[in-house]
């Protein structure tokens, strides 16, 4: 995964149920994206761990639009799998 993959990443709005909040999760990606960006460069700063992502919680929406849960939950799954790629190979 790259940080391009990052800032490409769409998730399907909810609307009327519960969906994560997508400010949080926006900003929450932002941070991802820097950290695999700096892996990338080969100079990683403050970056996120696998465990920051394993943990990360976000805010549910319902009466206003967020982003579906599972498939922000789905893509943070594979991000722990690249960020965990990155810190083996140090």
């Amino acid at each position: 995964m790259l940080a391009s993959d990052v800032a490409n990443a769409k998730f399907a709005p909810t609307k009327w149920r519960e969906g994560y909040d997508q400010r949080e999760v926006d900003d929450f990606l932002d941070r991802v994206r820097a950290t695999l960006a700096g892996y990338e460069a080969g100079r990683p700063v403050d970056p996120l761990t696998p465990e920051d992502v394993t943990l990360a919680r976000f805010q549910p929406t319902k009466f206003r639009e967020g982003y579906r849960q599972d498939e922000v939950d789905d893509f943070l799954d594979r991000v722990v799998v690249a960020l965990r790629q990155h810190t083996t190979h140090r």
